[in-house]
């Protein structure tokens, strides 16, 4: 005879299993995206964020869609990102302290243009969109949730597919509004099969879905020399300031598994549901403000990131299993603030540097949590970036934008307890470094 609880094991392996081959879903996910963990093109990584409310470029469907008003010609980006990530938990009773180094990375792609000419109205109206596939393209999903006994950082690994769409428009002198949607993914899989004790399964019947989760991002952007001194010169020139709303949104996979074992498990069989999230993204608000000189600019923006929400979240999730926990082990999660501040200078009309800087706090708050032993620390960002614009092109209307960003996140020492299956305890230092290079080409039109 075979146990129920044994078998429950075997018949989540799987139904997981299953569910993996049919979505080609990965593990080493994380709670975060490309937008929040590293930023979507060069100029964000390289700014550390802070000027990705005043980027123009395609990437402004998600930090701040107003601004796709900000160049009037057509844009087509393509690009990469890679991250390097070295996380590590060092204990003094183990051999070896890197707990993850698998890397993150990403094809980027890019449009925008303006529907206005498709009306009878003077009035623009641009319309963009970016898409980040993971592994350079070879992977759609980056999936995974998991217990563990040797701890796992919360915000990094693999990141799930990027994908935003969103428009804009000029509202009056020097003010825009634009809204935008983030596109995540809600999959759900039922598996019916007969196995016998061995693990061979016949009469299998397996269904999958996935439907689109839309979230939404609104933007406001204000040219204030535009909106307040329009006819003369007044010290307001050069001001912009942005205000940006984006909702909490997070993948999320169900299964629901009904398997009958011959001479064992009878009709109706053994029924399994497993409920998770990943990749969650927390409701964030943005302001930002900047100034721009005669060939630079200096800006910086503050997020309030309400990451608490992801205890609702974790409740409902049953690989988590945050019900069952004692009020003491649950995990804690906080709100937090990231202030980020940058700067560009134009060295002549075809090269062009930038720099950033940014302190995000971590919002784990609970250094013990049983089983799941998530892993977060505090860490400071630095970024630095180039820009190319070459303008003697034969067959091209407009110059040809090469950018490139390098980003180095340093993860701040911090002590965790680790509590394993059986209800021992490990003491731990969470730390690591993530390097991010990311490159992109953009052509107008």
């Amino acid at each position: 005879m075979i146990s129920n609880s044994r078998f429950s094991v075997r018949a989540m392996s799987l139904a997981v299993a299953t569910l993996s081959a049919g979505l080609s879903m990965p593990t080493n996910a994380s709670m975060g995206n490309l937008g929040t963990t590293y930023g979507v093109m060069p100029v964000d990584v390289a700014t550390a964020q802070s000027l990705s409310m005043f980027n123009d470029q395609v990437s402004a469907t998600y930090y701040n869609p107003a601004y796709l008003t900000q160049d009037t010609r057509g844009e087509l980006t393509t690009g990469i990102l890679h991250a390097d990530q070295e996380l590590r938990s060092a204990n003094p009773n183990a051999d070896g302290d890197v707990l993850s180094n698998s890397p993150s990375q990403h094809v980027l792609i890019g449009m925008k243009t303006n529907l206005g000419s498709l009306t009878r109205f003077d009035h623009p109206i641009y319309l963009g969109f970016i898409a980040g596939v993971e592994k350079y393209g070879k992977e759609m999903l980056a999936f995974s949730s998991q217990t563990t006994e040797s701890g796992q950082f919360l915000q990094y690994g693999k990141e799930p597919l990027f994908l935003n769409i969103g428009g804009a428009t000029p509202i009056w002198r020097g003010i825009s509004a634009g809204a935008s949607v983030r596109i995540t993914l809600e999959a759900a899989a039922k598996l019916d099969a007969v196995s016998t004790l061995g693990g061979e399964t016949s009469r299998e019947r397996l269904s999958v879905n996935a439907e689109p989760s839309l979230k939404s991002i609104l933007g406001t952007n204000i040219d204030l020399g535009r909106t307040f001194c329009p006819n003369s010169d007044c010290f307001l020139d050069g001001w912009e300031t942005a205000l940006t709303y984006r909702t909490k949104s997070a993948a999320s996979t169900a299964i629901d598994s009904n398997i009958i074992v011959t001479q064992t498990i009878p009709d109706p069989g053994l029924s399994l549901a497993v409920s998770t999230i990943d990749s969650f993204q927390p409701e964030t608000l943005a302001i930002g403000t900047q100034y721009r000189g005669k060939n630079w600019r200096v800006g910086g923006s503050i997020e309030q990131q309400n990451w608490s929400e992801l205890e609702d979240e974790f409740a409902a999730d049953t690989i988590k299993d945050q019900q069952s926990a004692a009020p003491g082990d649950r995990i804690k999660i906080d709100d937090i603030v990231i202030p980020r501040i940058g700067a560009e200078y134009e060295l002549n009309k075809n090269f062009a540097v930038r720099a950033g800087v940014a302190f995000e706090e971590s919002p784990l708050k609970s250094t013990r949590n049983p089983e799941i032993n998530y892993l977060d620390t505090d860490k400071i960002v630095l970024g630095l970036g180039l820009s190319v614009t070459y303008d003697r092109t034969r067959l091209l209307a407009y110059p040809v934008r090469l950018d490139i960003g390098y980003q180095y996140q340093q993860l701040q020492e911090r002590d965790f307890t680790l509590v394993d299956y059986d209800g021992n305890e490990t003491d731990v230092t969470a730390e690591g470094d993530v390097h991010v290079i990311s490159g992109s080409i953009t052509l107008k039109f």
